[in-house]
């Protein structure tokens, strides 16, 4: 959901000699604690409480995995915009924040299995733009294939044709907005999504187009009984392959540990668990 990084340069000097001398690989970290980086303001998927206490569904997911590993865990806030470049800094271990693993981020970070799968939507005031789709047209699961695309959002870019639409800037829908509505509407990208249906209220902008979980705890407040999905909610391999933690290509090994205890965690029905109280869905992928 977020702008690519450069790629780190791989180190040189000992390591490359000790490799071609047929040297042993350096000893693999213990990892008996780790720092986990997420962003806090993305709810219901993660939250700061008052007093600073983060919660929400990967914080509550995040204590069942280092329980399951035995380790310490800290959870730090990290702004969206800086994640990546904080993780590959040192300035955290592992970074949770409903992050969507695609070939792109792959190419920079190191993902573990997904642990969740989710749709996305526009959400606008109700009344001011298209009704949300029921039935069998309230999902459509989509490819990344233009031809399959343009036809199936063909009602939406009617509806929002001269319109503007808010965006978090970096996220994986970020490129489909550009891609397939740039061209019929204005596109503006905030920082925070939080930013975006702030800017909606205040009739700054027309429309959000964000993760179906992230809107439905929106429409839910009080304050946001005036907002509605608007058309079908768009899901499929269009998004990768789900939501999963980000590494360091680094540090396999601890991808190792958490990739195991999230497979336990999908296996024994805690995933299931912990969606179904935050998002009130199964999104197990």
């Amino acid at each position: 959901m977020k702008q690519m990084m450069l790629f780190r340069r791989l180190l040189v000097g000992s390591l490359v000699t000790a490799a071609l001398t047929g040297a042993l690989p350096l000893q693999a970290k213990e990892w008996k604690s780790i720092t986990i980086a997420t962003e806090g303001s993305y709810e219901p998927w993660n939250l700061t409480l008052p007093g600073g206490k983060l919660s929400g569904f990967e914080p509550e997911l995040m204590a069942d995995l280092c329980k399951r590993m035995q380790m310490n865990c800290k959870l730090v806030v990290q702004n969206w915009d800086g994640m990546i470049a904080g993780l590959q800094a040192g300035k955290y271990d592992v970074i949770m924040d409903a992050i969507v693993i695609t070939a792109d981020r792959k190419k920079v970070i190191d993902f573990s299995v997904p642990y969740a799968s989710t749709p996305a939507s526009f959400i606008a005031p109700k009344g001011k733009l298209l009704p949300e789709a029921t039935g069998e047209h309230a999902i459509i699961k989509l490819h990344d294939d233009a031809k399959e695309i343009e036809p199936a959002i063909a009602s939406l870019k009617q509806a929002l044709k001269g319109k503007t639409i808010g965006i978090a800037s970096g996220t994986v829908y970020t490129p489909f907005i550009d891609a397939y509505f740039r061209d019929i509407a204005t596109v503006r990208e905030y920082n925070a999504s939080a930013d975006a249906i702030l800017d909606l209220q205040a009739e700054r902008i027309d429309a959000v187009f964000d993760d179906v979980t992230f809107a439905e705890s929106i429409l839910a407040k009080p304050e946001n009984s005036n907002l509605q999905f608007t058309g079908p909610k768009l899901s499929g391999p269009i998004w990768g392959e789900g939501e999963g933690l980000g590494f360091r290509k680094s540090d396999g090994d601890l991808r190792a540990k958490l990739d195991e205890a999230i497979k336990a965690a999908l296996a024994d029905g805690t995933v299931k668990k912990l969606s179904e109280k935050w998002f009130k869905t199964d999104v197990t992928p």
